[in-house]
């Protein structure tokens, strides 16, 4: 099969070739997948090693096994989940792919069972972005293993410079940010008491800290914007406002008062202000749960609301935050027969690559998912919007999300559209998102300015 490569990820790979660490920062939808192909593949037909690849368990075989059968079909791809891994990785391969969580079975493996690798590519890095969790420390027992090391994440800082530091850690051993997670943030963060204990401290970005950052990461940093080099029709970002019924505002009132939530005869308690603001939400979004994990159903208007805003499209994803939504939602949508697909943690992985494919064809009219298993690395150009009938506050899933249906094949115009009750936390939610979302747009505009031409 011939293809054609884009001027910018011929860039990437003139980029990665002399380099054994790269970290590709490009916006998703730019091929960043087509790269490490691209640049493994050469190494291995030289005579390489084999490629570990650690990824999101929904991209193993929807992204990955599928891309490498597209564009190295001369290369064999044996695929590593919980169930299989033993068996996986003792069949003859050249590319082994396999979970996140993987990182730490793989950390138990003897020194042996790496020699035939010299090459790891890490897919949404950002999911070791905390230096002390157990995958994390995982990874980075094993790293040594690999010569070459490529990892991906086209967003590295959704909420504070600080997630970097593991991300670059797991590349070059600090070589560039430091040895030191504690010194790192102490010299780009500075600390505000947010609480009246000593500990109870909020780390925020220095002044200048972005471009001193960049500045120390740029010689082995790739970076291109999706919309300077893929030529697509434009994505529109919008809020639709939503109105809360008169129950809804009486029982967001009454937690937002008095800490307290009578729904359906049940009490719903709030212990701190974290636990306030969850239930808020989730009273907004139209129910909310108890303590024993259970929900109660407020409303059902908006769940109607967003159903009405996908009929009116074509083809539409629309992500879920909580299983109250899911539930409500695929409710509506039986309800007016629109046919639909579902990806979430109870979807098997065979059945999810089946309703990716299948959804890309055109056969269902909406896909239902959450944003933990189908905002990071799927392509569903069949879609033209993507919907969140609440706002999210994790900026990852939500660029991620719309880059699913916005990204290099899309011929149409797409649109974000996400519901925001007013005069709520919602709004709050809202502000917070777009502004990590500027933060991080400047700190990556300072890795694309800060290089050399």
């Amino acid at each position: 099969m011939t293809y054609s490569l884009f001027a910018h990820q011929k860039e990437s790979i003139d980029f990665c070739r002399p380099r054994e660490l790269v970290f590709d920062a490009s916006d998703p939808g730019t091929g960043k997948t087509l790269v490490a192909i691209e640049t493994f593949a050469e190494r291995r037909v030289r005579g390489g090693g084999c490629v570990l690849i650690i990824c999101p368990k929904s991209l193993i075989r929807a992204a990955w096994a599928a891309d490498f059968k597209k564009f190295a079909p001369y290369l064999k791809v044996s695929c590593a989940y919980a169930q299989n891994r033993e068996e996986a990785f003792w069949t003859a391969a050249d590319i082994y792919v396999t979970n996140h969580d993987a990182a730490k079975w793989l950390a138990k493996q003897k020194p042996a069972f790496f020699e035939r690798f010299d090459s790891l590519i890490v897919d949404e890095v950002g999911a070791f972005k905390h230096h002390t969790s157990q995958r994390s420390k995982a990874l980075n027992k094993i790293k040594r293993y690999f010569t070459h090391r490529h990892v991906m994440n086209g967003t590295p800082a959704p909420n504070t410079i600080l997630n970097l530091w593991n991300q670059y850690f797991i590349l070059d051993n600090g070589t560039r940010l430091g040895p030191s997670f504690f010194k790192f943030r102490s010299t780009v963060c500075t600390p505000k008491q947010v609480g009246p204990s000593a500990n109870m401290l909020k780390w925020e970005d220095r002044p200048g800290a972005n471009e001193a950052v960049s500045k120390l990461v740029e010689d082995i940093t790739i970076r291109h914007k999706f919309e300077d080099c893929i030529d697509i029709p434009e994505n529109h970002e919008y809020c639709v406002p939503y109105q809360l019924t008169p129950k809804q505002l009486k029982n967001y009132l009454q937690m937002e008062k008095a800490q307290l939530a009578l729904i359906e005869g049940q009490v719903v308690s709030a212990v701190n202000a974290a636990t306030v603001a969850t239930k808020l939400l989730q009273i907004a979004s139209g129910a909310v749960y108890d303590e024993e994990g259970d929900y109660h159903i407020v409303d059902r208007e908006r769940y109607s609301a967003v159903i009405d805003l996908a009929e009116q499209r074509t083809n539409v994803i629309v992500f879920f935050l909580w299983k109250h939504q899911k539930e409500m939602l695929i409710e509506e949508a039986e309800k007016r027969k629109l046919s639909y697909c579902l990806i979430d943690g109870t979807v098997p992985d065979g059945k999810r690559h089946e309703n990716v494919e299948y959804f890309q064809r055109g056969m269902y009219r909406i896909m239902f998912a959450h944003p933990q298993s189908a905002a990071h690395g799927l392509t569903l150009t069949k879609g033209v919007a993507t919907i969140w009938p609440s706002p999210v506050y994790n900026l990852e899933h939500y660029q991620q999300g719309f880059r699913r249906i916005y990204r290099a094949g899309q011929t149409q115009k797409t649109e974000t559209i996400t519901l925001i009750a007013d005069n709520t936390i919602e709004t709050k939610v809202w502000e917070a998102l777009s502004t990590k979302k500027l933060r991080m747009d400047d700190l990556l505009e300072q890795i694309t300015l800060g290089r050399a031409p």
